[in-house]
């Protein structure tokens, strides 16, 4: 029984939808655990300034995370990977021996600066806290500093895994690092507070790294370290190192600048009222959600075939790829959205609506989540384009793309602020809409807002640049897109209908009566939406029955390590 479970996790999966199925599954079950997570966070904080503290601590080490340790990222070295399993399986030891030594130096150099210049970055970046809640802050973000270095060489792993086609085992580690969270919120936090989550992020890095180890064992890749430079040491090949850093570093700058562009809404925030990061935080988790399950999962799984297509110039297989997955992006992506504006309320307040997080952090919290949800589906070609890119060798286009759409995000943040304190109208005008209209310091909306418009825009010109290069790419999407958002704005209004219909019929105040609410609401939406899409005979309802007509998890399983049953 344990041989067929684990050998479950270990299994191959060959194709787009079965690879995208299985990660959005256990990318739905992180989730899961996420949302208990940020729902004890809520819980034994509320919106306030401890919890200000723990996410402003948190944006520090994520920028290390994000910058050092995409030398090994999953969109780097897969295509390195498969080029040197396709010329010996001694070549890519050697190759995977060198980016582990290389990436080992890096990251702990890159920690121990951070280490040393904390108190000079925390007093920068939140000016608007006070010398005793920045003391809180750098002692914080320094314990964290042990998270990117972990989750680094997880990164590696992960590449491993992913190049291999276990796309189980690899899905499974974010479940295992928000499990590790939440244990450190349950047994820590109530005696050591935030620093007690902060140790619960470090064990959910380690089981995110540990989980990966098996495979690599027995596949016989677990890296070894080599910093010698000549005679027995057998030092690694330091221009196979500098050919991964230099298609790296266009990559490194870009994912850079996402950090970047978290950190300063964080900093931004930090200038507002107590509550303010943590009302931005709470509303960037739940709309990740589409971006997990969705983008996320469809563009990791695509990525290997994109990246062997290209390789082996078959270039109308490439963008076939690109196409599809882009439909599917879109398909699933479109009605979730409509859905999670309509139900923003009822989604906030069944996930988070307890002990210290009271009704007004719920409704400013859901108005935060609607403006960042209207840019899901774009975060979610955002990964797919910027993978597609990589996989054709293309890094300095997104990177340049990729640089204007940040600069325009940020001066598009600091000009809606000076707008809402500057007029009377436009305030009024987006409190009504969003239903905050009563709640004081609704500034805080002009960030999310900021980077939904940026996040299009960047969308846009990477989808027409990658039109110019792969011609006919957009012409195979448009009936998606179109047919979906259409499907979309009838969900959405089914949903709206059915809640206004059902308010009578729930009580509204306890939890149980809106979850139902909601929920009710949502499946008659999702039934007048899968209705529709059948009436119009759509492809991707098509695709996706045959794949669950195939019984995905029934794939070929990889035998496990006898040692380990």
């Amino acid at each position: 029984m344990v041989k067929r479970i684990l050998g479950f996790f270990y299994q191959e999966t060959n194709t787009l939808n079965q690879a995208a199925l299985l990660l959005g599954f256990f990318t739905f079950l992180s989730q899961v655990l996420a949302f208990l997570r940020d729902r004890l966070l809520a819980h034994i904080f509320g919106a306030g300034l401890e919890l200000d503290i723990y996410y402003a601590a948190f944006r520090i080490p994520d920028f290390i995370f994000v910058t050092a340790a995409s030398v090994v990222s999953l969109s780097v070295l897969i295509p390195f990977i498969i080029e040197k399993d396709g010329e010996s399986r001694e070549k890519l030891r050697e190759f995977v021996d060198g980016v582990f030594s290389f990436f080992g130096v890096l990251i702990l150099v890159a920690s121990i600066l951070a280490w040393v210049l904390m108190p000079f970055v925390t007093g920068l970046l939140f000016k608007g806290f006070s010398p005793e809640v920045l003391a809180q802050v750098m002692g914080i973000s320094r314990l964290l500093l042990l998270s990117p270095i972990i989750l680094g060489f997880s990164n590696l792993f992960g590449s491993l895994t992913q190049a291999y086609n276990r796309f189980t085992i690899y899905a499974l580690a974010p479940l295992l690092y928000n499990a590790g969270i939440i244990l450190g919120i349950v047994f820590l936090a109530e005696e050591m507070g935030i620093r007690g989550v902060a140790i619960g992020v470090i064990l959910g890095a380690l089981l995110h790294a540990l989980v990966q180890v098996p495979f690599v064992v027995k596949a016989g890749l677990f890296p070894r370290l080599r910093l010698g430079f000549g005679g027995q040491a057998r030092p690694f090949d330091w221009n196979l190192v500098l050919r991964v850093i230099k298609i790296s570093l266009p990559r490194t700058l870009t994912l850079a600048m996402s950090s970047i562009t978290l950190l300063f809404l964080t900093s931004f925030a930090s200038l507002m009222s107590a509550g303010s990061i943590s009302v931005l935080t709470f509303s960037i988790n739940l709309q990740s959600v589409p971006l997990t399950l969705i983008g996320i999962s469809y563009s990791l799984a695509a990525f290997p075939t994109l990246t062997r297509r290209f390789q082996e110039k078959n270039l109308v297989a490439f963008v076939d790829q690109m196409v599809l997955t882009t439909r599917f992006i879109i398909f699933w992506s479109l009605p979730l959205t409509a859905l999670l504006i309509v139900l923003r309320a009822q989604v906030v307040r069944v996930v988070l609506g307890t002990g210290m997080f009271n009704w007004d952090d719920t409704r400013l919290t859901a108005a935060a989540l609607a403006l960042f949800v209207l840019s899901s589906v774009f975060q979610s070609l955002l990964l797919l384009f910027m993978r597609g890119f990589y996989s054709a060798g293309y890094t300095r286009k997104p990177f340049v793309i990729n640089l204007f759409s940040t600069i325009f995000l940020f001066a598009t943040a600091y000009g809606l602020v000076k707008l809402f304190y500057a007029s009377e109208i436009f305030p009024y005008f987006v409190s009504v809409l969003l239903k905050v209209e009563d709640i004081p310091n609704t500034v805080v909306l002009m960030l999310p807002l900021a980077f939904t418009l940026g996040t299009i825009l960047n969308v846009i010109i990477l989808w027409v640049s990658f039109e110019r290069e792969f011609k006919g790419f957009s012409r195979q999407v448009m009936r998606t897109l179109f047919q979906t958002f259409g499907v979309s704005v009838i969900m959405g209004a089914a949903a709206y209908a059915a809640l206004n219909y059902l308010e009578p019929a729930f009580h509204n105040e306890r939890l149980l009566g809106l979850f139902f609410q909601g929920f009710t609401a949502g499946i008659f939406a999702i039934v007048v939406g899968v209705m529709t899409f059948i009436a119009l005979d759509n492809k991707e309802v098509s695709d996706i029955w045959q794949v669950l007509k195939s019984k995905f998890w029934k794939t070929k399983v990889i035998a496990t390590d006898p040692e380990i049953v």
